[in-house]
């Protein structure tokens, strides 16, 4: 069984006898970014398995399969088993969101997914997201976060609008928009979902960027969502 990380088309093998770090200065070069660790992540194998550890001090790594299936949030020190067969690893550093993918041969298990029930055709008020239903304008904004990551071919790095820009591209104001993506993230944090509050009635102060990378790694929204958007 063997790990490989592919990160802007590039493909990077975990070797057996030492861990495969990821970061600023690392085996897997992200950028040169001063908010990113100098090694922030990396894969080592332990125990007959893959592991993906997260060993930096103050950043957060979202871990999701490719069907949005599973889903975990790697807060500095914990580590997860890397047992399917794919995955996407998103991570936000200062003003930069990057994404990368961990392809992993012969694993012991595969996801599977089961049907949906169907949504009824008459309901169009809302999206139901997993628990959580959203509006269409909430479904919009999201998709309006996330536009740059979804029209994006391989896993890299993306700027996340402000919420001036993502305001104009969807032709709201700005107060609507952060009204909207209070709603959002309320509504999220309520359903379960980690780092969209600072503390106890305190909106987290990056809450677009733990939004953006819980939307995509979750499939809250494709590629297909972009049609939703205004004409440029």
């Amino acid at each position: 069984m063997g790990v490989t990380v592919e990160f802007c088309g590039e493909p990077f093998v975990a070797p057996e006898d030492r861990p495969l770090t990821i970061g600023r200065v690392a085996d897997v070069e992200i950028d040169d970014n001063p908010y990113l660790h100098r090694v922030f992540l990396q894969v080592h194998h332990e125990h007959g398995l893959w592991w993906l550890t997260n060993v930096g001090s103050t950043l957060t790594a979202t871990v999701a399969d490719r069907k949005g299936l599973f889903q975990a949030w790697l807060s500095p020190g914990a580590r997860i088993p890397l047992a399917l067969e794919a995955f996407t690893v998103w991570f936000t550093a200062g003003p930069t969101t990057y994404d990368f993918d961990v392809l992993v041969e012969d694993t012991p298990f595969v996801s599977v997914e089961t049907a949906a029930d169907p949504e009824p055709e008459d309901s169009v008020a809302e999206t139901t997201v997993g628990r959580v239903s959203m509006t269409p304008d909430q479904k919009l904004l999201v998709v309006a976060l996330c536009e740059s990551f979804l029209r994006t071919t391989y896993a890299g790095g993306g700027q996340i609008p402000s919420s001036a820009d993502a305001a104009g591209r969807l032709g709201w104001t700005t107060t609507k928009f952060n009204r909207k993506l209070d709603n959002v993230c309320q509504k999220l944090a309520d359903a379960g979902t980690r780092g969209l509050h600072g503390g106890p009635g305190k909106l987290a102060s990056n809450r677009k960027q733990r939004l953006v990378e819980h939307a995509l790694s979750t499939r809250m929204v494709t590629e297909a969502d972009l049609a939703l958007l205004p004409d440029d």
